[in-house]
């Protein structure tokens, strides 16, 4: 059995949807990072960089201890890998995934993040950090609308790399996109939209958040406050 540490953001998505996508039974455990769970003493010993997701697997294939993995591009690998499925096996095609995978772990993703946060969450507007994400974000989507020009998916084939990406274009217009100025990436992100598990995945525990925003004015003390723990 596996235990997924979890919230409903773009990165908790990519592995929800990659769980579903595998059909691996999984016991799921909300961590309510507007409330702070993640910063808990006890989910450090999981995630010493006290964010989710993180996963702890109590059945790995050497048949030893549990072992816990915390990044979400690493729990993606640790998976694909344990079930040899959406990460390519041959040397050329594996890090032809990896790459990507790699880029948006620290590109799309990080830019996104803060293309969100000085256009949605700041009390007093920022103009140029807004300006400069925004403008980042749309220069990363362009990339990656290169890459889908002469292909279906980003790594030839489907891929936990779509896996990784799809959830941070999922919420385009927060970050000041329009997919309408990018045809193949518009092309791609409908075609993983439509695939069943992708949607349940991203569905799970959407419910959690009662419709009302992921973050609060109460919750970016918790999110965004904090300092170094010294425990």
């Amino acid at each position: 059995m596996i235990d997924l540490y979890y919230w409903p953001t773009p990165n908790g998505c990519k592995v929800t949807i990659l769980l579903h996508e595998l059909d691996v039974p999984y016991r799921l455990i909300p961590l309510d990072i507007g409330r702070g769970d993640q910063f808990e003493r006890e989910f450090a010993k999981i995630s010493p960089n006290r964010r989710m997701p993180a996963i702890v697997d109590f059945g790995p294939t050497d048949g030893g201890d549990p072992i816990a993995i915390f990044e979400s591009g690493a729990i993606l690998m640790y998976l694909a890998e344990k079930y040899d499925r959406f990460l390519p096996t041959s040397e050329r095609y594996r890090y032809d995934v990896l790459q990507w995978l790699m880029w948006q772990m620290g590109g799309l993703g990080p830019m996104c993040g803060q293309a969100h946060h000085f256009r949605q969450y700041v009390n007093t507007p920022v103009p140029y950090a807004s300006e400069r994400y925004t403008n980042e974000v749309n220069r990363l989507y362009g990339v990656l609308d290169s890459r889908l020009a002469d292909r279906e998916y980003i790594a030839g084939e489907y891929s936990i790399v779509d896996m990784a990406c799809w959830p941070w274009i999922k919420p385009y217009k927060g970050q000041g996109q329009n997919l309408d100025d990018f045809a193949y990436l518009k092309r791609w992100f409908l075609t993983i939209n439509k695939r069943p598990k992708v949607r349940e995945g991203w569905n799970v525990g959407r419910e959690w958040l009662n419709g009302g925003p992921v973050v609060t004015e109460q919750s970016k003390a918790i999110l965004f406050g904090q300092t170094a723990v010294r425990d």
